[in-house]
């Protein structure tokens, strides 16, 4: 199934490289075909004035015409003759750069009206310099026409190439809508092109990133393209589901740390039930010879009460330490804030004390494990920094006004967190604590935990105690309850 599938992306891949380059291949014909109208424009511009020069030279000649025909000065003569000689020379110097242009057959009209005109003019010259000169009607009309074709030809010169230009002008017009029209529909093609294999997938991906710095690590769902964005997004997901797992991984690694330093103290919560079950034993052992039932009674059930004291302590680990699936169940939060007091409380120094201020109605949707972990390293951090000065750390919960969401806070009354490390707190591997004393892991994994119920967590330092965490939890049907 993979083979067709790769196919099917290279022939994907080559339909847009073939309908880029044909695209390129037409803007480049366009803008060459552009470019040599702008050059011929200027070319003709240039032979426009050629043209202007030419036709006011001819107008010179026959003013001169004029006055040779009227009055029969030689200065006239000398004039006209110079000015017939000057366009000449005009038209032979222009004619073999504009040897492509159409208005090329004017010049070699007007050459050859030129000789024609110079040879009339000559005859009549000459017959002129005669002392007695007959009239010459004939070739002095014939003059006079020639003189009128001159100026007819270069006028007609002058228009067409004038009209040349404006024929290339609007051919460039022409070329510029229809780059437009072009560029239109390549932005029709492409922009839903674009939004489709790539400006979706990238919003996806974006959404999900979102989701998964709260938390959620559902994987981003699979856009159908079979091209190189769908494999982006499959990675995605693969990433996703590894993230998920090394985020399950750590938090199963920061429970054990929590494991390893509640062991000890869970050991010395032990050997009180276990001396007191102990000496209760001796005492119903010697007391048997008397017979003395009621006592007897007494001590059974201080025995049994104590069981039932080890059992709560090692029942309140095993439910800690029990690796399970996220699930969020309706909870009291009371109880597992008790739960979290019970277990710490042995690593709690007796100069600090725990004041619990959550309202036994309050029942929101949790999963007890994880969010045990959040108040046991919380209560932690707060040991941590009172330190060795007599203090507290109270845990209080309320509905807010609004009845939407649990305000739960944790507030010790040490020192407080550093300005510079407040907006840090909850980074991973960051930690206020000495090398070697601390992780960075404990807040960032409340912070997380927190995200996967569908709240917030943040931190603020307060004028008459020390840090103090607030946490915005969703609640419940059943959490809608008195929480005074």
């Amino acid at each position: 199934m993979n083979i067709p599938r790769m196919s099917l992306n290279l022939n994907i891949r080559q339909k847009i490289v073939v309908g880029l380059t044909i695209v390129m291949v037409i803007i480049g014909s366009i803008g060459m075909i552009s470019y040599r109208y702008l050059l011929e424009i200027e070319y003709k511009e240039h032979f426009v004035e050629t043209a202007d020069d030419l036709n006011s030279i001819i107008l010179e000649i026959r003013r001169y015409e004029k006055n040779v025909l009227l009055y029969g000065s030689e200065d006239d003569m000398a004039e006209n003759e110079k000015y017939v000689l000057q366009s000449m020379r005009l038209v032979k110097d222009i004619t073999p750069d504009v040897r492509e242009f159409k208005g090329a057959s004017f010049l070699t009209r007007i050459e050859r009206e030129l000789e024609r005109y110079d040879m009339l003019m000559q005859q009549v010259i000459a017959h002129r310099k005669q002392k007695t000169p007959a009239p010459i009607p004939h070739i002095e009309e014939q003059l006079r026409e020639s003189g009128k074709v001159l100026v007819d030809l270069a006028q007609e010169l002058v228009s067409f190439e004038r009209q040349r230009i404006l024929v290339i002008i609007r051919s460039l017009k022409g070329q510029l809508i229809f780059s437009m029209i072009v560029f239109f529909l390549m932005g029709v093609i492409l922009i839903p092109f674009a939004a489709r294999k790539i400006i979706r997938p990238l919003r996806l991906i974006e959404q999900t990133t979102h989701r998964i710095a709260k938390g959620d690590f559902r994987p981003a769902p699979v856009v159908h393209l079979r091209d190189e964005t769908q494999q982006v997004i499959e990675a995605f997901n693969r990433m996703i589901a590894e993230l998920e797992k090394r985020q399950e991984q750590l938090v199963e690694a920061r429970k054990l740390a929590s494991l390893g330093t509640l062991t000890s103290g869970i050991a010395h919560q032990l050997n009180n039930p276990l001396n007191n079950i102990s000496t209760s034993c001796q005492i119903a052992i010697e007391e048997l010879k008397g017979g003395d039932t009621e006592f007897l009674n007494r001590m059974l059930q201080n025995i049994t009460q104590e069981v039932h004291r080890a059992r709560d302590i090692v029942r309140g680990l095993l439910e800690f330490s029990r690796a399970k699936e996220f699930q969020l169940l309706p909870t009291p939060l009371k109880s597992i804030v008790e739960r979290s007091v019970r277990l710490i409380s042995s690593q709690v120094p007796p100069h600090i004390e725990i004041l619990q201020e959550v309202p036994e109605t309050l029942v929101l949707n949790l999963d007890s494990q994880r969010m045990q972990q959040v108040f046991l390293n919380l209560v932690e951090n707060g040991v941590h920094a009172i330190g060795e000065s007599p203090g507290w750390i109270r845990i209080s919960a309320e509905i807010d006004p609004a009845g939407k969401q649990a305000v739960v806070t944790v507030v010790d009354s040490g020192p407080g967190i550093a300005p510079e490390a407040i907006g840090r707190i909850f980074d991973p591997f960051f930690t206020t604590k000495d090398v070697g004393k601390g992780t960075g892991l404990g807040l960032s994994m409340v912070y997380g935990i927190v995200e996967q119920h569908g709240g917030s967590i943040h931190v603020e330092n307060r004028e008459d105690a020390g840090a103090c965490f607030t946490i915005f939890l969703p609640i419940t049907d059943a959490g809608q309850g008195s929480a005074t």
